[in-house]
């Protein structure tokens, strides 16, 4: 076989192993090892590229942003944040058709803003707002649909952990990665809020429910004391990163060391609490690490094939320019997000359309908003729909089936595939910042 063939042959066989439930890891390391192996045959050279890839990814210091922001993000969901600034936009949307779930994406945009974790979010709003929802008569496909697409924002709008992963693949800054998520992310939110009220005028059948007047206003003292600790994170964290005080590691290291003083001053985290977000860290961190590592060497893999090359030298024969080459590649991404999970499609995507990318003289910073927004939608489309999944499990309520989550997320991927289309046909909204 070729080193083309080869190529190929292992892009296909990863993909087929990881929805067959292999660890993503070790899909991508064995079978990228291996290919290099076949590829050259000699061992010791795929054992010493294995190396490289290591001390070259996991071992830069700008790693240490995934333990950092991994922690603050636990947290701050342990202190009971997100639970306040839902209290608090609920408040405000009270007397609105639909204001719940207009608070739902509201509280979901500024939690995301300090744990960068769609998991995080939809365990958290699956509690505190899907049953507040279904008591003022909401629709519970609606109910379930808010929280699903709502909770997506977590990997879109900084920290977040694709963010961190593409930085990676692509060797770009995260402080810029995560400054330019910033627009898109409450584009994206401006975006569900509007689709909301949309809904709940020309198919109020879908939404359901009545004005949440039940609520009892909160004055703006209780207003202040729920929202200032997040926003004062969101200050100290994105403030920053923005004004160059803080490099993203410096940042991740204060945003969890104030998260953590106003768990304990709360009281609403004891030692207990405090060993076991250290220990998911570390579990989370290693994972992250792991998946770095094996993406490594499956980059490097991809070029000694010159498959990249060779994809690129099919679409210019196909006199393919920007249009075609993106419409491919976000194809490429919805197919793909029905079966893996984001930081697979990241992982086995990108390095195949770096090289095609980067002589066009886009910015791998766009491109990286656009791959992470892409791949976000996969999280609200089955089989695989992550979120989904994980609003079922935490519901635990028989009322409320698996195919009711995903026709209730159904409309939320759609109104995110509108907003792809705007960051792809005008880059300077994740550029903006940066200029």
């Amino acid at each position: 076989m070729s080193p083309i063939e080869i190529g190929v042959a292992s892009v296909i066989a990863i993909v087929v192993l990881i929805y067959l439930g292999l660890y993503i890891p070790i899909a991508l390391g064995v079978v990228s090892f291996v290919s290099i192996w076949l590829m050259r045959g000699n061992f010791d050279l795929a054992m010493n590229l294995l190396k490289i890839a290591i001390s070259d990814s996991v071992m830069e210091y700008t790693f240490a942003t995934v333990p950092l922001f991994t922690f603050m993000g636990l947290v701050v969901s342990r202190a009971g944040l997100g639970a306040d600034i839902y209290e608090a936009m609920s408040s405000g949307f009270r007397r609105v058709k639909g204001g719940i779930g207009m608070a739902t994406v509201g509280a979901n945009a500024v939690f995301a803003a300090v744990t960068g974790s769609s998991i995080a979010s939809a365990s958290v709003f699956s509690k505190v707002s899907v049953p507040q929802m279904m008591a003022l008569g909401y629709n519970p496909r609606f109910a379930v649909g808010v929280v699903a697409g709502s909770s997506v924002l977590g990997m879109i709008i900084p920290p977040s952990a694709m963010l961190i992963i593409y930085s990676f693949v692509a060797e770009q800054s995260v402080g810029q990665m995560f400054l330019a998520g910033v627009v898109p992310g409450l584009l994206l939110a401006v975006a569900y809020v509007v689709a909301i009220f949309a809904m709940g005028r020309l198919t109020p059948g879908f939404v359901g429910g009545r004005p949440a007047e039940t609520i009892p206003p909160l004055s703006w003292r209780e207003i202040g004391a729920k929202t200032l600790p997040i926003v004062a994170l969101i200050a100290i964290v994105l403030g920053g990163i923005y004004t160059g005080w803080l490099t993203p590691v410096e940042a991740g290291a204060a945003g969890s060391a104030v998260g953590l003083l106003y768990a304990f001053a709360r009281r609403r985290m004891g030692l207990d609490d405090f060993w076991h977000a250290l220990l998911e860290t570390g579990h989370i961190t290693a994972a992250i690490l792991f998946l770095i590592t094996a993406a490594s060497i499956y980059s490097r893999m991809l070029g000694l094939a010159g498959l990249p090359n060779q994809l690129g030298e099919i679409l210019a024969g196909n006199d393919s320019g920007f249009f075609m080459v993106m419409v491919v590649y976000v194809l490429l991404m919805l197919f793909l997000g029905t079966l893996l999970d984001t930081a697979s499609i990241i992982l086995i995507v990108v390095p195949l359309f770096l090289p095609l990318i980067e002589p066009m003289g886009l910015s791998l910073v766009w491109f990286g908003i656009v791959t992470v927004i892409g791949a976000e939608i996969g999280l609200l489309t089955p089989p695989l729909g992550i979120s989904c999944f994980v609003i079922k499990a935490t519901l635990d309520d028989n009322r409320i089936s698996l195919r009711d989550v995903f026709l209730g997320a159904l409309p939320f991927a759609a109104v995110m595939l509108v907003v792809l289309i705007l960051v792809i046909r005008f880059p300077a909204l994740s550029l903006a910042i940066l200029n």
